[in-house]
């Protein structure tokens, strides 16, 4: 049996600190303020347009600064990590109920959709730099960049993540 942590339905919203970033061509790397390390592999999708998860993915969202060497990382509805453990490596958290939206930074919002689906909407010219949206869950991760139009690869009206981006049903 697993131990439940009696705290997890109380969780808060966490501020976020100045993290280390490193653009390497086989992924997104992030310093976390312990000084650890982690790499999210891939060349993110360009898509542009909001970006819907699917249903209970984990959402991590990097906004770097214009130099890409900083950034700052919110988990959007992270219920399993402890305050103390976010605090100590400078991401932070926002926790938003169904139909709720918060404004991450500026020029980037968050929604939580119907089904357990987060959407993610950023204009990076407002953001003033680089947005990345992870998505993961313990089968698989894909990795975004929210660009303008013009420079996307993926659809310009809405990117549906598909529910196992490692090959599994689309639903675009």
């Amino acid at each position: 049996m697993t131990a439940v942590d009696p705290d997890m339905s109380m969780r808060t919203d966490v501020a976020p600190s100045t993290l280390g970033v490193t653009l390497k061509d086989h992924g997104v790397e992030v310093e976390y303020l312990d000084g650890r390390t982690t790499l999210y592999r891939g060349v993110p999708e360009a898509v542009s347009g909001p970006l819907r998860t699917g249903p209970g993915k984990e959402t991590h969202v990097l906004v770097t600064d214009p130099t890409e060497t900083e950034g700052v990382m919110m988990y959007v509805n992270d219920r399993k990590t402890h305050e103390d453990i976010l605090e100590a490596t400078g991401v932070g958290r926002v926790l938003l109920d169904a139909e709720e939206e918060e404004e991450l930074f500026p020029g980037v919002t968050v929604r939580e959709l119907s089904g357990y689906r987060t959407e993610v909407e950023a204009d990076p010219e407002v953001a003033r730099g680089r947005v990345f949206v992870f998505v993961e869950d313990d089968w698989s991760e894909a990795s975004y960049e929210i660009v303008a139009e013009a420079d996307a690869t993926g659809g310009s009206e809405g990117e549906d993540v598909p529910d196992d981006p490692a090959g599994g049903d689309a639903d675009r």
